[in-house]
């Protein structure tokens, strides 16, 4: 499996990609990532890589990933052309209209690009009294309500209970609940 994950500085790319790391390696799997942080600490582009499998190079190839996890709506539709057809979106969105115009629709249409949209600022506003630094957990547990890969929630709980802080791990627990719930079909 290959993944892109994408968002801005400051919302956990680096975190949720070290969650499915320590996923892929507690099932002996081969793994490999490379990060490119660009203006991260500004709020710039945040774009992780992330290979699963048999592979020489941590680079995702354009055309190639399974799964694009997008922290942002805007750096999703940067970064699609990363997804191969027939891959799978899953996308923070604050918009709802955004994913309605016709171009998008078109070029997801033509490349069979399944979009797995939650608004995730909204769960967080509702559950977590609007603390956005949980955003990154909440994308993996819609990963896995999505089932667009093989990792499933237990997995990634249980990553987060051995890399999450002491003081923040029974909340993201609660979140990562919350994404799954919010994509599960």
């Amino acid at each position: 499996m290959q993944y892109v994950i994408v968002g801005i500085g400051g919302q956990g790319i680096l975190f949720s990609s070290k969650v499915l790391g320590k996923v892929a390696l507690s099932r002996n799997e081969n793994v490999m990532g490379s990060e490119v942080h660009g203006m991260a600490q500004r709020g710039g582009s945040v774009i992780s890589h992330f290979k699963v499998g048999d592979y020489r190079s941590p680079l995702v190839n354009s055309g190639d990933a399974d799964v694009l996890l997008a922290f942002d709506q805007n750096e999703a539709v940067r970064n699609l052309h990363f997804l191969k057809d027939g891959g799978s979106l899953v996308v923070n969105i604050f918009d709802e209209g955004s994913f309605k115009n016709e171009h998008l629709s078109k070029y997801l249409e033509k490349h069979n690009i399944k979009v797995h949209p939650i608004m995730g600022y909204e769960i967080l506003k509702e559950h977590m009294g609007g603390n956005f630094l949980f955003l990154n957990v909440l994308i993996l547990g819609a990963l896995c309500g999505a089932e667009v890969s093989d990792i499933t929630l237990e997995d990634v709980k249980e990553a987060i209970e051995q890399l999450a802080p002491a003081k923040f791990k029974d909340a993201n627990l609660k979140v990562v609940d919350l994404g799954f719930r919010a994509l599960k079909n």
